[in-house]
């Protein structure tokens, strides 16, 4: 049976690949049996704006091409609607945390493939006062960087803007002073950031919420205390590599509902966008939206499998390139071919 697909694209994601393999992309679409009419995002909430319509006029399903931030504007189109299609997703934008969580690669014939074969799993999604997020919110000094990066910027040199950005902000790190309230934990002090987070999946690394799933109901606090800016570099590092858990400088949690408010101007992020200032009230709204993804998990594991390999590599002092920062391209490059060499 012929599914009605909307496909809502940003074309300046990712150096601008979409605009670039938008014919291909639909012609693979039309010929897995997916009937596929675009709509090319022109602003801010343009995207959000579309995916409403598109359920109005009865599609099937939408497919959300871009980054984490064109995202998160079809989530928040999708959220209120009582009816909810299945969400596909082509991750052609800079960053692309979420499709990483949930194991859809970034090679959009593997993508296409998956939207193809529309195995769904339906997942929580967060909400935030009137907004919603699909991955992860936070707040403080690091967490602003994402949006702060000029778009025509990461169009021209990708992840390599969120790095650049980073380095010139870490002289001007400042805690925030923050009132946290849950039924699990409530606290008052002066933090360097906050995380809540749906999954595992956060600037690219799966170990910063080793405990966070899509489905469980839950959202995952993370705060990390007041510090100098010396602990600061050695307490992310150790993040990142999943080792954080035991200090004493990190707090975490998980619930259903906290509030977060701060005497401090704390801009949100959401998705890796601009989300608004505190105060927030975060909830987790339960098996909310229909993801399309890969039924065999071929993609995660061939994620998992080349990640513990580099870890491997790293603690034994054995120099990996691909394990840079600014070669994460070329390592997720490596996966998306591994991954088409067993769907074939």
């Amino acid at each position: 049976m012929v599914k009605r697909a909307r496909l809502i694209y940003n074309p300046t994601s990712g150096r601008e690949e979409m605009k670039k393999r938008l014919p291909d992309i639909l012609n693979r679409l039309e010929r897995g049996g997916i009937e596929t009419s675009c709509h090319a995002t022109i602003g801010e909430g343009d995207a959000t704006l579309a995916a409403a319509t598109a359920i109005e006029r009865g599609f099937d399903m939408i497919i959300a091409a871009g980054g984490d931030g064109t995202l998160n504007e079809v989530i928040n189109g999708m959220a209120e609607q009582e009816h909810r299609p299945a969400l596909g997703i082509l991750p052609v934008g800079t960053t692309n945390d979420f499709a990483r969580a949930v194991g859809i690669p970034k090679n959009w014939e593997a993508a296409c493939d998956i939207i193809i074969r529309q195995h769904s799993r339906v997942i929580d999604i967060g909400k935030v006062n009137e907004k919603y997020f699909i991955n992860i919110a936070g707040g403080g000094s690091m967490t602003e960087l994402t949006y702060e990066v000029p778009s025509r910027l990461k169009t021209m040199v990708g992840q390599l803007a969120y790095y650049m950005k980073g380095l010139e902000k870490l002289p001007r790190l400042r805690p925030i002073e923050l009132d946290i309230r849950s039924e699990e934990y409530s606290v008052n002090g002066q933090f360097m950031l906050f995380l809540i987070s749906n999954s595992n999946s956060v600037g690219g690394f799966e170990k910063l919420a080793p405990m966070a799933t899509l489905d469980d109901g839950l959202l995952d606090v993370i705060l990390l205390k007041k510090c100098n800016l010396a602990d600061f570099v050695k307490l992310v590092t150790l993040a990142l590599r999943g080792e954080h858990l035991n200090d004493s400088h990190f707090v975490t949690f998980q619930t259903k509902h906290v509030e977060v408010s701060s005497k401090d101007y704390t801009q949100l992020n959401l998705d890796g966008e601009f989300g608004g200032t505190l105060p927030c009230s975060f909830s987790v709204l339960p098996k909310h939206i229909s993801v399309l993804v890969d039924e065999t998990g071929t993609y995660s594991y061939n994620m998992k499998k080349h990640r513990d390999h580099h870890e491997h590599a790293e603690h034994a002092d054995t120099h990996t390139e691909a394990c840079d920062g600014d070669n994460k391209d070329e390592l997720q490059d490596l996966e998306d071919r591994e991954h088409d060499e067993q769907m074939k």
